[in-house]
């Protein structure tokens, strides 16, 4: 309880803390308001047969999920930027505990987030959508809670893996270079490859497979509570080449 009371204190201690975790809330919100607006003229001329009210409230995560990877990285980035890694390894020598306490921190503290995170984006996307007299969603709708839920656990997900990827890079940059790649630019690229390796891409990548989750997913998509395994996987083995690196590399 010591060690975790310990990252706790650190971790609330440093501002980029609240910082990154009110922009992940305002940025989400915004990026999902702005993606009804610009679409809004094209959605009352034709409205797609599968429109999703639910989905399209939470597309402001594509980049949320950025900035989530970003607070659950700096929990340990910032130690190793600052020397402070040496003391916390010479009071917690066991260094699988040590990862383990500071997940569960960056687990915590990303819970809170995304679970403001969903909540406001998913109701001021409704209430925009309401107001422009497009279908909108409701709690009591099939598959609602079920995406929220999801979306919720998508973010806490994605700052587990930030974790990983701070802990195997033993920078901010770094691990910011690799969640770009993992969360933006494969997907992106994934329609343009060829065969298999697109399909298999643009299907199971872990992040384009966890999105999937918090949306109402039309036929051929992966199944939501599959998708969301998929990124539960994908971050657990991350997590444990996290920890494999901890334990073989010198601090």
């Amino acid at each position: 309880m010591s060690v975790l009371a310990s990252e706790w204190i650190k971790t609330r201690s440093v501002r980029s803390t609240w910082v990154i975790a009110a922009a992940t809330v305002i940025v989400t919100v915004m990026v999902s308001l702005l993606g009804i607006s610009g679409l809004l003229a094209d959605w009352q001329a034709d409205l797609p047969a599968d429109f999703d009210p639910t989905g399209v409230s939470f597309k402001g995560i594509l980049v949320g999920q950025i900035l989530v990877a970003t607070l659950g990285a700096q929990a340990i980035t910032s130690e190793y930027a600052t020397g402070q890694i040496v003391t916390s390894l010479a009071i917690t020598p066991r260094r699988g505990k040590l990862l383990a306490t500071k997940l569960a921190i960056a687990a915590l503290v990303s819970l809170a987030t995304a679970v403001v995170t969903v909540a406001c984006s998913f109701g001021a996307s409704q209430a925009a959508l309401a107001a422009a007299g497009l279908p909108t969603a409701s709690v009591a709708d099939p598959g609602t809670i079920r995406a929220i839920l999801c979306a919720v656990a998508y973010l806490v997900l994605t700052a587990a893996l930030g974790l990983a990827c701070g802990a195997i890079t033993r920078s901010s940059s770094g691990a910011l270079a690799i969640m770009v790649t993992v969360a933006l630019l494969v997907p992106a690229l994934a329609p343009g490859m060829p065969g298999l390796l697109g399909d298999v891409a643009g299907t199971y990548w872990p992040t384009t497979a966890g999105q999937i989750s918090y949306t109402n997913a039309g036929a051929g998509s992966l199944p939501p509570v599959i998708g969301l395994a998929v990124m539960t996987i994908f971050t657990l083995w991350a997590t444990l080449a996290a920890h494999l690196v901890l334990r073989t590399r010198d601090a």
